[in-house]
């Protein structure tokens, strides 16, 4: 499994129309071979900022690397500048990415990780 991370810092008054950009968005995920789930996550609340992260879940580094080349990543991502007056951010977002390397299900089994 793969996960892609994107963290955002959002300044404040702006955390509720950041999420609402994001709840309205089209994010053509679920058409991708490889595609497992997405979360919007919401994290601390700091004087300068909200930390927020884009999370998704990839069988492979593989599927997630045709996802940013194919004709569905540049329709999900394709009006994402409409929103930079609307939402102000301390700095653009910064992307992680990650190969699981130990994954432990709900029974508190290890399971098969890659």
């Amino acid at each position: 499994m793969y996960i892609a991370m994107n963290r955002f810092r959002v300044v404040p008054g702006h955390e509720e129309r950041f999420e609402e950009v994001w709840r309205s968005r089209e994010r053509h995920l679920s058409s991708m071979p490889g595609y497992l789930e997405f979360r919007m996550l919401k994290g601390a609340k700091h004087d300068d900022h909200t930390l927020y992260a884009s999370h998704t879940i990839w069988e492979s580094v593989e599927h997630f690397t045709a996802w940013t080349k194919s004709e569905q990543f540049r329709a999900a991502h394709a009006r994402a500048g409409e929103n930079r007056g609307s939402v102000q951010y301390l700095s653009g977002p910064h992307f992680e990415g990650f190969e699981v390397i130990i994954h432990e299900g709900r029974d508190g089994k290890e399971e098969k990780a890659a």
